[in-house]
């Protein structure tokens, strides 16, 4: 079953055209003149129940514009998204009790109160029964090593113990679907380990399909099977994770032929 299906996904921005300078400034105040930037042309994809997806790609190639139409934050110029079944954007509120969302340069901790409560407020806000959180919060606890810092006031976190209780507290409720965009940006490879370790885990058991960002081309290959390559808001590769491989002299590594299919595309 596709929990996510995107088609002719599209979306343009709309952009200042101006003259450098003061004098350019002032015309464009008196007679301001926009034009268009497609961030997304088009693109078709389904991601099935319990799939693991890398969603990759160079800065400006729409992965991360993507990602805020699928969780609802941004309205599409044009295409349809279903996840779950819904419009993300025209049922925000259904849609968020189904997902669980982390970006790594923001945080939805509240920036003052000790971790804890965040956790505690996320409990009454989804709902979620007493047997349950605290089940969750003995796993996620104990994989991702909260309990040093549980008390703490998330602006006195470490940026890895930021992103750790990120992903705990996008998790609690237990979505089906999990989007992750950069998620371990910044981290040292120990942490981004226990990450990585603690995501395989909820995939194999839990069957949360996961949808992620990311530029660590190593950690995308082990966690992730499939991969989906965009290239100036289009789709430049989208199949299982070993496909990419068997057109490729053994040794080549992922970032190899990433590198190699990016440069063949601007070439021609």
């Amino acid at each position: 079953m596709a929990v996510i299906e995107v088609m002719d996904l599209k979306k343009e921005y709309r952009i200042a055209k101006k003259q450098d300078g003061i004098s350019g400034t002032i015309k464009h105040l008196i007679h301001p003149v926009y034009g268009k930037k497609e961030a997304v042309k088009g693109i078709s994809f389904a991601i099935q129940e319990g799939e693991s997806v890398a969603f990759l790609g160079a800065n400006g190639a729409g992965k991360s514009t993507t990602i805020k139409m699928l969780t609802g934050i941004m309205k599409p110029s044009d295409g349809k998204i279903a996840v779950m079944g819904r419009d993300p954007f025209e049922k925000r509120m259904e849609n968020a009790k189904d997902i669980g969302v982390v970006f790594g340069q923001k945080t939805q901790l509240w920036w003052d109160i000790p971790v804890i409560e965040t956790f505690c407020l996320l409990k009454s806000i989804y709902e979620i029964p007493e047997e349950k959180y605290e089940k969750n919060m003995r796993e996620f606890g104990e994989i991702l090593e909260l309990d040093g810092f549980l008390h703490q006031p998330a602006r006195k976190l470490s940026l890895g113990q930021r992103v750790r209780a990120d992903l705990a507290a996008s998790l609690l409720h237990e979505p089906p679907v999990l989007f992750l965009d950069e998620p371990t940006i910044g981290l040292d490879v120990a942490v981004k380990q226990k990450i990585y370790t603690f995501l395989r885990k909820i995939n194999k058991e839990k069957k949360t399909t996961i949808l992620l960002t990311s530029h660590d081309l190593n950690d995308l290959e082990s966690l992730c099977q499939r991969l989906i390559i965009l290239e100036n808001g289009e789709i430049l590769f989208d199949d299982q994770m070993d496909k990419i491989f068997e057109q490729y002299e053994e040794g080549t590594t992922l970032e190899q032929i990433v590198i190699g299919l990016f440069d063949r595309r601007r070439m021609g």
